[in-house]
């Protein structure tokens, strides 16, 4: 240890450099006004930032900015009775370097945003219409539970990388509208992401780690690989 440094200095020299390494696991803040996303990466003006290559700023207009459409109702004759519909940097390109995303989720009556996580983004989420059941749970070892029925008009948020789910407990359809701490915050739905993976997740594994028979995990495998195919 270098001499007459204060042992608490160096522990907090070391724990905010801890804290400041972890923000590169998120999205980076941006170092010019915009970085417009293009697909051309044969462009001699093109420069690659965070997974896009981006186009001349010279050469950006509005559109790069624009969405039209989001308020039209959703098809939500699914299984689960909802619909998801993302605006991240793949469908408004104006969105790279720049750390949000929006989306819109349709639920037809007792339909179900089931059980996810988004590994790179924070969620809020504002409903519009109808009544929702949300909750989250925290990780190990508490596994807390929150929920909340959410009526118009009502808010929550559900912390980045935690399962969670939306549930429609109306007779009417609801629609919710949700902010994103990211560009591209990825979704792992958890039943598809264990029993429809390939290949296929050992069966013995999922059946004791489930605490299922094993036939059971046999025709959930079947079921949710044929649903992801």
């Amino acid at each position: 240890m270098m001499k007459g440094v204060p042992k608490t200095l160096l522990l907090t020299v070391a724990l905010l450099a801890w804290a400041f390494s972890l923000t590169s696991a998120f999205d980076p803040s941006p170092l010019q006004d915009f970085c417009v996303a293009i697909n051309d990466t044969s462009s001699d003006h093109a420069v690659f930032i965070n997974g896009k290559f981006c186009k001349d700023l010279k050469l950006a207009s509005a559109n790069d900015f624009f969405f039209s459409g989001l308020d039209t109702p959703r098809d939500t004759s699914n299984p689960l009775g909802s619909n998801v519909t993302l605006l991240n940097v793949d469908k408004i390109l104006g969105l790279n370097t720049l750390g949000i995303s929006l989306a819109r989720i349709d639920f037809a009556p007792y339909g179900l945003n089931p059980p996810h996580i988004h590994p790179r983004g924070t969620e809020i989420l504002v409903v519009l219409e109808g009544t929702l059941l949300v909750g989250f749970v925290t990780s190990n070892p508490d596994n807390r539970f929150f929920s909340k029925v959410l009526s118009a008009g009502d808010v929550f948020v559900f912390p980045i990388g935690l399962i969670h789910f939306q549930f429609n407990v109306g007779k009417t359809n609801a629609i919710a509208f949700a902010g994103l701490s990211s560009q591209n915050p990825g979704l792992i739905t958890i039943a598809n992401a264990v029993f429809g993976s390939n290949p296929p997740v050992n069966r013995d594994v999922l059946a004791k780690a489930f605490q299922l028979d094993r036939n059971v995990v046999n025709y959930l495998q079947k079921k949710f690989q044929s649903d992801n195919n």
